[in-house]
C-alpha cells in the first residue's frame, strides 16, 4: 500500500507527541518546541502523565485520554516502549506515525528482535503507516508541519530532501538555512521498516509542492516498488541520488567472469540510469546539484540541454581551469559565430589599435572589466545560437566590483532562457554577492570544476528524459515464445547433481532462443576425437569435457585451429596431461570437438548476467576473449531489453568504434546483435533458477553473431534463499519476481472479432509502436479526439506520443486493438486503445477508450471496455473509474450496461464508477459481450 494514508503523516489535522518533555535537549522537548513553533494550524496535543503541559501544548496520560483520533503520533520514548505504544496507536484509530526512538536493528540483535514486536503490531493494523524507527522525523515546510528532532527549520522550497542518514540530513539542513535554500519535505526515513522510498517517491510525485527529490541512501530493499515508483516521477520531475557504499565487492561466490567483474556498485549505475535518476559522487555535489535544478526550475529555461558553454571570464588562469573542468565531464567550448565575436570585439577595450583583438571562448574581459561590459559581454554570449548556458567567472582584483556584476548578472538572469552559472572564487571580498546571487535564484560556485559538475549532473537527467522517451526501432523477431515448452526444454537440461549446466546443455538453450552456437560433440577418446573432427571438418577446436570446469582455459583445457587427424590427437594428449596436473583429484573425462568459427572480420565479445542480491538478474556486455577480464571494458542494464536499450548498451563501450568499419574491417551485423541480445534477455526473464551466465567469446562478424562458448550456473534447490532474493515486488500480477522491471505482459495477447469478422489482435502497446498509434490519431475525426481527451490536440508531437506509448506495466496498461497488415504500407495499423491506469496502491484504477472513426460501431469500443475490466479483476483492482463526456451516449450506455453507477455533479464531465470484487470473473464473459 504505497500511498495510503501517508497524508496522515504529512499533512495531518491534528498531532500527538508520546514522550513530549519539559528536559531541555531531550528529543521529545525539541519535538514537541519544534511542532510548536513551526507554523502548525492543526491541533497539538503532548502525551506523558509527568506534565499537565509540554511547551504551552496540553498533555494527557494516555492516547486515550485525548478523547478524539489523532492523525499523526510522533514517537520520542526509549525504544523498549515502542511496540507497546504502537499497539495504542493501532487501538485509537492512529494511521500515521513517525518513530524518533533508535535502539532498533541498528544496535544488534537484541535491536533486531525489538524490531520484530514492531512489525508484529503493524501486521495487525494494516492501514497504518510508520516512518523510523530510528528517524530524525519529518519536516513539510508548507504544511507549517515540524515532526522532528532537529534543530532547524529550512525556509519553504520545492525540492523534497529524503535520507537515509539524519546526520547527514541535519548537515544538509544547516546548509540551506544558511544559504536561504528551501524544501518542500524533509523526510528522515530511518530504518524503514513499513514506508519504503518508494512509497514516498510514490507520495511526493502527487504533491504540488515538489518539482523534485534529492536523497542520500544507503541501500534499495524494495528494488521492484524502487524502479517503478522512481521511473514514474523522473519522467517529469528530477530525482538526484547519492548512494554511499561504492567500494562494496562482489559475492564471493561468483563462479564465472561476469559474477567477478560486475560489482555491486556498478549495478546500482545501472539500475539509476534506467529508472533516469541522476547519481552523484559527492556530498558538495548533492547540494550543488539541487541548487542547480532548484534554480533551473525557477527560470524560464526551455528546450533541449546542450553540453555547449561558453565561458566569460575578468581573468585568463580561472578561464583555462573552466575550459579544463569542461572538457573533462565530456562536454564542449561552444565555438562562437562571426557576428558574436564581432560584437565582443566592439565591446571589449583594446589598447592594441593596430589590430583586432583576439576572441575566443573563454572570453577574457581582463582584470578592469565593469560591471557594464560583463552584463554587454554575458548578453552576446547568450544571443549566440551555438551557446547552450553561460558561466561567468569572477576573480576579485584591484578594479573589480563583485556586487556590482552580480546586480548586472542578476538583471540578464531574469530574462534569459539559457543557464547562467556564477563562479564568483574568493571568500570574504565576495560573500556579499555570493548571497545576492543565491538570493535572486542564480547557482553558485566557489570553483568553476564545481559548477561545471553540477552542470554535468544537469545535462544527465536531460539525458535521462532521452531515454525515457526515446522511440525504439521495431526490430522484426520472429520468435514465438512458448513459455511453457521452454520451461520443459530447460528443466530437462537441468537433469543432473550439478549447478554448472555442460557447455553442450547451455548452448541447447541458447539454441532454444534461436541464438546460433558452435555445438561441442561429447567424445571419451583420442579416436573417437578424431572421427567426430572429419566429420565436422577441419579446422576445429577441442576442449576439456568437464562439468565442473567453468573456465577451460585455466586448466589449459582449449586447444584451438585443430587441422590434421593427427593434431587432434596430440590435442587430446596434451589437455589430458594438463588437466591431470591442474586437477589430479579429478577423473579426466574426455574432449568436446566442435567446429572453428574463424573470420578475419569478426570481433569478439562476452555476454553475462548475474543474479544480483538487489536488483535480481543483471545483464552485462563487453570485450570478450582471453583479455575479458583485464580490459574490463563492460555496460550493464537490467532486463527486458528493447532495441534502444540494447544499442545503448553496445554505445557505451570502449570498443564499440571497433564494432563499426575500422581499419579496413566492414562493420558487424548491428541488427542482428542487438537480436542477440534482446533474445538474451528473453532467456533470462523466463528463467528465475539462472544465477550466472557467460558466453565467451560471442563472434560478431559482418554477417552473423555466433556462440563460441557458454557457461550457465543454476540454482537447484527451488527453496533456496538466493532464488528468492531478487526484487522485492508490490504488484499483483508479476511472473517475474527476480526482475526489477516488468516485461511485457505477453499474457495479455489475445485475438478477437468485430462485429463485421475482421479479427483484430488485442496487445499491450509497446514504445516501438508509436508511429502506429500518431497514425491512428490522425484518422480521428475533432469531435473523436475532444470526447477522449476533453480538448482538441493540434497534431501529435514524439512529446505528447510518449506519455501514451511508454508505459510501466507494473501500474499501466495500454491494450491496442490491432489490424491485420496492410499490405501497401507494410504496417499493422491500431484500430483502438483501451488504457488502464493504477494507483501506486493497486486498489483504484482508471481507464479510457479511444476508437478511431471508421472502426467504430463494430463492438470494439465493449470489447476494449471488457478487456480493461478483466485485466482490472487479474490485478485486484477493487474500484475502477472512467470520465465520460456526456456527449458520448453510446460510451455511457456500455458503462451502464456493465454496472457502472454515473456520478452526474460535474458539468463537464460525468464520472462513472463500478466496485470490483474478488468473486467475479469478468475475464470469462469477454467473449459473450
Amino acid at each position: 500500500m504505497p500511498t495510503r494514508n501517508l497524508k496522515r503523516i504529512f499533512a495531518p489535522k491534528s498531532v500527538a507527541i508520546i514522550g513530549a518533555s519539559r528536559r531541555a535537549g531531550s528529543v521529545g522537548n525539541t519535538a514537541a518546541r519544534n511542532l510548536k513553533n513551526g507554523g502548525f494550524a492543526g491541533q497539538l496535543f503532548a502525551v506523558n502523565r509527568n506534565y499537565p503541559s509540554v511547551e504551552d501544548i496540553p498533555c494527557f496520560p494516555d492516547l486515550a485520554s485525548i478523547g478524539q483520533a489523532v492523525d499523526l503520533a510522533v514517537l520520542c520514548t526509549p525504544a523498549e516502549s515502542t511496540p507497546d505504544l504502537v499497539e495504542q496507536c493501532g487501538q485509537n484509530g492512529v494511521r500515521g506515525i513517525v518513530i524518533l526512538s533508535a535502539g532498533f536493528r541498528e544496535t544488534g540483535q537484541a535491536g533486531r528482535e525489538l524490531e520484530g514486536k514492531l512489525r508484529d503490531v503493524l501486521k495487525r493494523y494494516p492501514t497504518m503507516r510508520i516512518i523510523g524507527p530510528n528517524s530524525l522525523g519529518v519536516i513539510s515546510t508548507h504544511n507549517g508541519l515540524n515532526a522532528s528532532f532537529a534543530d532547524v527549520s529550512p525556509p519553504k522550497g520545492k525540492i523534497a530532501l529524503l535520507s537515509q542518514s539524519g546526520a547527514l540530513a541535519t548537515a544538509i539542513l544547516d546548509w540551506a538555512l544558511d544559504e536561504q535554500f528551501g524544501f518542500s519535505h524533509f523526510i528522515s526515513f530511518g530504518n524503514l521498516l513499513d514506508v519504503s522510498i518508494a512509497d514516498l517517491i510514490d507520495y511526493l510525485a502527487e504533491d504540488p509542492n515538489t518539482d523534485s527529490i534529492v536523497m542520500y541512501i544507503e541501500s534499495i530493499q524494495d528494488s521492484r516498488a524502487f524502479m517503478s515508483a522512481a521511473r514514474a516521477f523522473a519522467r517529469s520531475k528530477p530525482i538526484i541520488a547519492l548512494k554511499s557504499g561504492r567500494f562494496e565487492t562482489t559475492a564471493k561466490a561468483a563462479a564465472l567472469h561476469t559474477g567477478a567483474m560486475v560489482g555491486v556498485d556498478e549495478v546500482y549505475d545501472a539500475a539509476f540510469a534506467r529508472a533516469g535518476v541522476v547519481r552523484v559522487d559527492e556530498f558538495d555535489d548533492l547540494i550543488h546539484c539541487a541548487e542547480l535544478l532548484a534554480r533551473h526550475n525557477s527560470f524560464n529555461f526551455r528546450g533541449p540541454l546542450g553540453n555547449r558553454l561558453a565561458v566569460v571570464t575578468n581573468a585568463g588562469g580561472p578561464g583555462l581551469m573552466t575550459a579544463d573542468a569542461i572538457l573533462q565531464k565530456k562536454c564542449q567550448l561552444a565555438e562562437l559565430k562571426s557576428q558574436t565575436i564581432e560584437q565582443l570585439q566592439t565591446q571589449i577595450p583594446n589598447e592594441d589599435a593596430e589590430h583586432s583583438l583576439v576572441i575566443t571562448n573563454p572570453v577574457d574581459l581582463f582584470g578592469d572589466a565593469t560591471p557594464e561590459l560583463y552584463e554587454s559581454a554575458t548578453r552576446s554570449l547568450l544571443a549566440d545560437s551555438n551557446v547552450d548556458a553561460v558561466v561567468v567567472v569572477l576573480t576579485p582584483q584591484a578594479k573589480t566590483d563583485p556586487l556590482g556584476v552580480a546586480e548586472r548578472i542578476i538583471k540578464i538572469a531574469s530574462k534569459s532562457t539559457k543557464p547562467i552559472l556564477a563562479v564568483w572564487m574568493g571568500r570574504g571580498s565576495v560573500a556579499a554577492s555570493n548571497q545576492r546571487l543565491s538570493r535572486a535564484g542564480i547557482p553558485t560556485y566557489s570553483t568553476p570544476q564545481r559548477a561545471i559538475r553540477a552542470f554535468s549532473y544537469l545535462l544527465t537527467h536531460a539525458r535521462n528524459q532521452e531515454v525515457l522517451h526515446e522511440t525504439p526501432r521495431s526490430i522484426a523477431i520472429d520468435f514465438q515464445r512458448d513459455r511453457k515448452m521452454l520451461r520443459e526444454s530447460f528443466a530437462s537440461l537441468c537433469l543432473s547433481d550439478s549447478n554448472n549446466l555442460t557447455e553442450s546443455n547451455s548452448k541447447a538453450l541458447l539454441e532454444a532462443y534461436e541464438i546460433r552456437t558452435t555445438r561441442p560433440i561429447a567424445t571419451r577418446s583420442a579416436d573417437e576425437a578424431i572421427k567426430y573432427a572429419r566429420s565436422i571438418g577441419y579446422p576445429v577446436a577441442v576442449k576439456i569435457l568437464a562439468s565442473d570446469v567453468l573456465h577451460k582455459s585455466e586448466v589449459g583445457g582449449v586447444i584451438l585451429n585443430v587441422g590434421s587427424d593427427e593434431d587432434v590427437r596430440v590435442a587430446y594428449q596434451t589437455i589430458k596431461d594438463r588437466f591431470a596436473e591442474c586437477r589430479p583429484d579429478m577423473k579426466f573425462q574426455g574432449v568436446t570437438v566442435q567446429p572453428m568459427a574463424i573470420d578475419p572480420n569478426g570481433r569478439e565479445l562476452i555476454v553475462g548476467a548475474r543474479r544480483d542480491p538487489v536488483f535480481g538478474t543483471v545483464m552485462m556486455v563487453g570485450a570478450g576473449g582471453v583479455q575479458t577480464q583485464v580490459l574490463r571494458d563492460h555496460a550493464l542494464e537490467l532486463p527486458p531489453l528493447n532495441e534502444r536499450l540494447a544499442r545503448r548498451m553496445l554505445e557505451s563501450l570502449q570498443c564499440w568504434p571497433m564494432l563499426k568499419t575500422f581499419r579496413g574491417k566492414p562493420a558487424v551485423n548491428l541488427d542482428e546483435l542487438v537480436q542477440v541480445l534482446m533474445r538474451f534477455s528473453y532467456l533470462l526473464a523466463d528463467h528465475p533458477e539462472i544465477l550466472e551466465l557467460d558466453v565467451n567469446p560471442l563472434l560478431v562478424t559482418p554477417e552473423r553473431v555466433v556462440a563460441l562458448d557458454a557457461s550457465i550456473v543454476i540454482d537447484l534447490d527451488p527453496d533456496n534463499a538466493n532464488l528468492k532474493s531478487g526484487p522485492a515486488f508490490h504488484s499483483k500480477q508479476s511472473q517475474y519476481p527476480h526482475l526489477a522491471i516488468c516485461p511485457y505482459p505477453e499474457q495479455y495477447t489475445r485475438v478477437a472479432p468485430l462485429s463485421n469478422s475482421t479479427e483484430v489482435t488485442l496487445r499491450p502497446i509497446q514504445p516501438e509502436d508509436e508511429p502506429q498509434w500518431r497514425a491512428m490519431l490522425l484518422e480521428c475525426s475533432e469531435e473523436t479526439i475532444r470526447m477522449r481527451f476533453r480538448y482538441l490536440l493540434q497534431g501529435s508531437n514524439h512529446e505528447l506520443a510518449s506519455r501514451f506509448c511508454y508505459t510501466d506495466y507494473d501500474r499501466e496498461l495500454a491494450i491496442i486493438a490491432e489490424l491485420p497488415l496492410d499490405s501497401k504500407s507494410g504496417q499493422r495499423p491500431i484500430a483502438g486503445v483501451g488504457r488502464l491506469v493504477a494507483d501506486a496502491d493497486h486498489l483504484v484504477a482508471e481507464f479510457a477508450v479511444l476508437v478511431a472513426d471508421q472502426y467504430q460501431g463494430l463492438r470494439l469500443g465493449s470489447i476494449l471496455i471488457d478487456e480493461c475490466l478483466a485485466i482490472c479483476q487479474q490485478w485486484g483492482i477493487e474500484r475502477v473509474t472512467a470520465e465520460v463526456d456526456p456527449r458520448n451516449r453510446k460510451m455511457l450506455q456500455m458503462f451502464i450496461k456493465r454496472g457502472f453507477s454515473v456520478d452526474r455533479s460535474d458539468e463537464d464531465d460525468l464520472l462513472v464508477s463500478k466496485t470490483l470484487h474478488p468473486n467475479e470473473d469478468q475475464a470469462s464473459s469477454i467473449d459473450s459481450k
